[in-house]
C-alpha cells in the first residue's frame, strides 16, 4: 500500500521529519516554504498551520493515508481532531490532550491529580498583580511562567536570568494575565522524547538543548540554539538510573491519559534528588528532533502505520552515533534580529553531517535569512567530540550576518555539566 503522508509545519523539526519519511509519498502544509521539505515533498501548500478547514481540505485532496503534526500551535488549534473527523489518522494528540503543553497551570494540576510527584512546588495566579505580589514577597528564587504558549521564550528564572525586580517588570510589561510561579530547580536540563500510541511508549535517547542565546549560557532565551546527544541513551552527566526514572515519569503520564498518541516530550531538570519535570511538550522538540531522527534506524513510517493500525509500536533501534546540532541564526536574534544575510553553507564536503532549513527567504539568486532561526547543521560521530568537530567544520563558511553558539557540544562545556552534577550530588 502506498502511504501518502501529510506533514504539517515548515521548520527545522519538520525538515527532519520529512527526511525520516523517505519511504512514504510526502506532502506538506505550512505557513512558510521550507526548501529542504520542498525538495522531498510531492507538493507544498502554503497556509496558516492553525486553519483546520484548509488542512483537512488539502489532506482530502491529496488522499492522505496518514498525517503528522509538527507545531504545537496546530495541535492546540485542533488539527488532529479535524483530521479524525475526516477519517484521516494523524499522529499527534487531540486539542484537549495538547493542553499538557499549552496550559502550564493545567499541566501542574494534572501532575498533582495523577500523583506524578517529579515536579517543583508551584502556585497559579489568574491576574498579573496577584502573581507580582507573590514574587515580591516569596522567599527564594522562582521560575516565572506565563500560563500559555510563548514559543519557548516566556520563562524567567530569578537568581539566574533576572533579579526579582526585573521579573516583576517583565511580568507587568508582558501582556499576560495568568501565571504559574514555581520554585527554582537546581541541576542540569535534559529532554527525553517518546513515541506513544495504543498504550505503547518507546523512548528515544536523551538530548540536552541550549536555550540561551550566547556562549556560556548567557543572554535571553531562544527557541533553541542547538543540542547534543551521546552514542548511548544517556548524557555524560547522567546515570542509567536517571534516564530510567525520566522514562518512568513519561510512562506514568501516558497511563493517566487515555488513548494518547503522538510524541510526548519530557523536559527534565536533573536535580540532586533525581529528574523533575520542567514541562511537557506534545510534539517533537526543535532542535531535539534533529538529534533523534537522523540516528533512528527503525523506519519512522513503520511507527506511524503501527500507530494507525492499533498495533504496539515497533521497538526502536538507533545508530551508535553521538550528535551535535548547532543553529545559525540572524545577527541580533532573538531580541533585534537583522534579516537579509545570504545562506552559503554547504555540508556536502564534511562526512556525517546534515543540513536542516528552518526559516529562510528563497529568492532567485539564493537563500537569505528572515528574522527567525535560519538553519541547523548536525554533526554525527562515534563520540560527542567527533560530532562537534564535524558540525563546526560544516559551519566554517557560514558567512557574515549569522550568529552561532560554537560552545554547544564542546568538551569544555560538557565538563562543566559533569562537575555541576557532581557538586550537587556531593560526589568526589
Amino acid at each position: 500500500m502506498e502511504e501518502r503522508v501529510l506533514l504539517v509545519g515548515g521548520g527545522g523539526r519538520e525538515h527532519a521529519i520529512a527526511r525520516a519519511l523517505s519511504t512514504a509519498t510526502l506532502f506538506a502544509y505550512s505557513s512558510n516554504r521550507n526548501p529542504g521539505i520542498a525538495d522531498l515533498a510531492n507538493e507544498v501548500r502554503i497556509g496558516s498551520e492553525t486553519d483546520t478547514e484548509a488542512i483537512v481540505d488539502f489532506a482530502t485532496e491529496i488522499e492522505a493515508t496518514l498525517a503528522i503534526i509538527g507545531p504545537e500551535a496546530a495541535l492546540a488549534a485542533g488539527v488532529v481532531d479535524a483530521l479524525d473527523e475526516a477519517g484521516i489518522y494523524a499522529f499527534g494528540p487531540r486539542a484537549d490532550q495538547a493542553r499538557l503543553e499549552t496550559d502550564k497551570a493545567y499541566q501542574r494540576e494534572f501532575m498533582v491529580e495523577h500523583g506524578i510527584d517529579a515536579r517543583p512546588e508551584f502556585e497559579t495566579f489568574e491576574s498579573v498583580e496577584e502573581a507580582v505580589a507573590y514574587v515580591e514577597r516569596v522567599d527564594g528564587d522562582v521560575a516565572v511562567k506565563p500560563r500559555g504558549l510563548t514559543g519557548g521564550k516566556g520563562v524567567r528564572v530569578t537568581g539566574d536570568q533576572v533579579s526579582n525586580a526585573e521579573a516583576v517588570e517583565y511580568m507587568r510589561e508582558s501582556g499576560y494575565d495568568e501565571w504559574v510561579i514555581e520554585e527554582r530547580l537546581l541541576g542540569e536540563e535534559f529532554t527525553v522524547q517518546a513515541f506513544v500510541a495504543n498504550g505503547t511508549l518507546r523512548p528515544t535517547p536523551a538530548v540536552q538543548d541550549h536555550k540561551r542565546a550566547y556562549e556560556g549560557d548567557e543572554g535571553p532565551n531562544t527557541g533553541g540554539m542547538g543540542s547534543y546527544s551521546d552514542a548511548r541513551a544517556i548524557l555524560p552527566f547522567m546515570t542509567a538510573a536517571d534516564y530510567e526514572a525520566a522514562v518512568e515519569v513519561l510512562q506514568e503520564t501516558v497511563d493517566a491519559m487515555a488513548d494518547y498518541r503522538g510524541v510526548l516530550y519530557g523536559q527534565f531538570m536533573l536535580t540532586a534528588d533525581g529528574p523533575k519535570v520542567i514541562e511537557y511538550n506534545v510534539r517533537f522538540g526543535d532542535p531535539e528532533a534533529m538529534n533523534t531522527l537522523p540516528v533512528l534506524e527503525t523506519d519512522f513510517l513503520d511507527v506511524l502505520t503501527a500507530a494507525r493500525e492499533g498495533d504496539s509500536l515497533p521497538p526502536l533501534s538507533f545508530r551508535n552515533q553521538a550528535t551535535v546540532c548547532k543553529y545559525a541564526v540572524p545577527e541580533g536574534y532573538p531580541t533585534d534580529p537583522t534579516a537579509g544575510a545570504r545562506v552559503t553553507v554547504d555540508v556536502d564536503a564534511v562526512e556525517d553531517t546534515d543540513l536542516f532549513y528552518a526559516s529562510v527567504d528563497e529568492r532567485e539568486d539564493g537563500l537569505y535569512t528572515t528574522t527567525s532561526r535560519s538553519f541547523a547543521v548536525l554533526g554525527r560521530g562515534k563520540t560527542i567530540a567527533a560530532a562537534e568537530n564535524r558540525a563546526e567544520a560544516a559551519l566554517a563558511d557560514v558567512g557574515e550576518g549569522f550568529h552561532v553558539r560554537h560552545d554547544i557540544g564542546t568538551e569544555a562545556l560538557i565538563q562543566t555539566r559533569i562537575e555541576h552534577m557532581r557538586s550537587l550530588r556531593g560526589d568526589n
